[in-house]
């Protein structure tokens, strides 16, 4: 089967890190509900928080996947009450996680700048197995696998604002007036003056 390629490229590559993993076989759903917890976190953020969630200190709010799932109290901290603690997802994010750390480590990459810039999940090919039913019959058992592809990148220096006295300037010049809106003007104030005579 051919290599397939990331959906988004780093911006910076020099400053970012990749990891991927295809036709894992954990659920797609609940993988795809962690992952949105986790994106834009800082690394070390997003590794404590999914061994928080695989010792269910804290829940993964489930928000497009919620069909079903239960309320619960750590929800309310994520901002949405349906959460679960989906323990195999997060295994499998952390480990993919460490592999990005040390890809990381391996372009000399500052770990503690490094962030979740992209974090996506795909469904990949189900898998096949059988379930016995009542009166011989057989019905489908299939698993639901995904593809999780990642990248970490350094965060930027903020650049600072403009000072005050560069937009006094700014303001000062004058502003650029179309010649349409000149002409509705000047017959404005001829209107006006006509009026006063």
């Amino acid at each position: 089967m051919p290599k397939q390629p990331y959906a988004r490229e780093p911006d910076n590559p020099t400053k970012s890190c990749k990891a991927k993993g295809t036709s894992l076989r954990v659920h797609f759903k609940n993988t795809r509900e962690t992952a949105k917890a986790i994106s834009g976190f800082n690394l070390k953020k997003a590794q404590k928080f999914l061994e928080d969630v695989i010792q269910q200190k804290q829940a993964v709010p489930f928000r497009r996947f919620s069909g079903g799932v239960g309320r619960c109290a750590q929800g309310n901290a994520q901002g949405h009450p349906q959460a679960r603690w989906p323990k195999k997802s997060a295994e499998v994010l952390l480990d993919l996680l460490t592999n990005a750390s040390s890809n990381a480590s391996v372009k000399e990459l500052d770990l503690d700048k490094l962030f979740i810039k992209h974090i996506q999940v795909n469904e990949a090919p189900k898998q096949r197995r059988r379930t016995y039913r009542a009166h011989g019959r057989i019905n489908p058992y299939m698993s639901s696998p995904c593809h999780i592809e990642l990248f970490l990148s350094e965060r930027q220096q903020a650049v600072k604002r403009a000072e005050p006295e560069q937009k006094q300037e700014e303001e000062r010049r004058p502003k650029k007036v179309s010649k349409k809106k000149l002409a509705k003007e000047r017959r404005i104030s001829q209107a006006r003056s006509q009026a006063r005579k």
